[in-house]
């Protein structure tokens, strides 16, 4: 396999990543909307749009702020001239920054009950989705692993043969989604908010072990780099949140009206 890998539409190329990153937020959407449709939500149809205005806004943010603090001797003299302060960004401080502005808006709307629930099944199917392609761009995306001997390792162009994190996390994200669906049928539904809490949890506790298989240095004199260091403060917050004040039951009614979603 030559990387990276593209599909031939007669005299055009399509990067098989473009399409990947099309599918994801496609089938996510789509398994989104046959989910809500099969359960009650107890967030109106105007509050759940501001609330993914919040979740929008709060990722690009910290998707991009994350993607240059990996960095940091990149940002006086960056290559490629002002357009590197737009083209980083990372998972992880997406999550995290999306999360940040969902309970911001949240909070300003008064809504209690979890936005997040609904949203875990389709975020790893959209996930798995563009890793594959991530997969395929090979070094050009630059989330592949460190050099390794073991037998899967996987020569991405460059003649080194290394850790495919890429395909890591699709079965990490496979195994997570299989381990959600088999506790929630044999516990019966999870209360609020705690299927997102396990998921972003699980997902942030992985980032912050395999990122010690990429080659990106950690921050002077600080140890780790600084996807881990803000894996560190996600599951900081987790924890301190588990602590201070379990979640309530699924059954506890809240301050918005049960209602059947549109």
């Amino acid at each position: 396999m030559h990387f990276p890998v593209e599909l031939a539409l007669g005299p055009a190329r399509l990067p098989v990543h473009l399409l990947c990153e099309v599918l994801a937020y496609a089938l996510g959407y789509r398994l989104y909307q046959r989910l809500r449709a099969g359960h009650p939500d107890r967030i109106s149809d105007a509050h759940r749009q501001w609330i993914f205005v919040g979740a929008a806004a709060g990722a690009l943010l910290g998707s991009r702020l994350l993607g240059l603090l990996e960095h940091p001797e990149l940002l006086v003299h960056p290559p490629g001239g002002s357009l590197y302060y737009f083209t980083n960004k990372t998972i992880v401080g997406g999550f995290l920054g999306g999360l940040i502005g969902v309970e911001i808006t949240k909070k300003r709307l008064g809504v209690t009950a979890s936005s997040g629930d609904l949203m875990v099944f389709p975020i790893i199917l959209g996930l798995a989705i563009g890793r594959l392609g991530c997969f395929f761009s090979g070094l050009e995306d630059g989330t592949y692993g460190t050099a390794t001997a073991l037998p899967w390792g996987i020569n991405f162009g460059d003649g080194v043969r290394r850790h495919p994190t890429n395909l890591y996390e699709i079965l990490f994200l496979g195994a997570l989604g299989l381990g959600l669906w088999a506790l929630e049928r044999q516990r019966g539904p999870l209360a609020n908010g705690r299927r997102f809490q396990l998921f972003l949890s699980s997902y942030l506790l992985f980032r912050l072990l395999v990122e010690f298989i990429k080659p990106t240095a950690a921050l002077p004199g600080l140890g780790l780099t600084a996807i881990q260091w803000a894996c560190v403060a996600g599951l900081g917050y987790y924890v301190w949140g588990w602590m201070r004040q379990p979640p309530r039951p699924q059954n506890q009614l809240d301050n918005a009206p049960l209602r059947s979603a549109k």
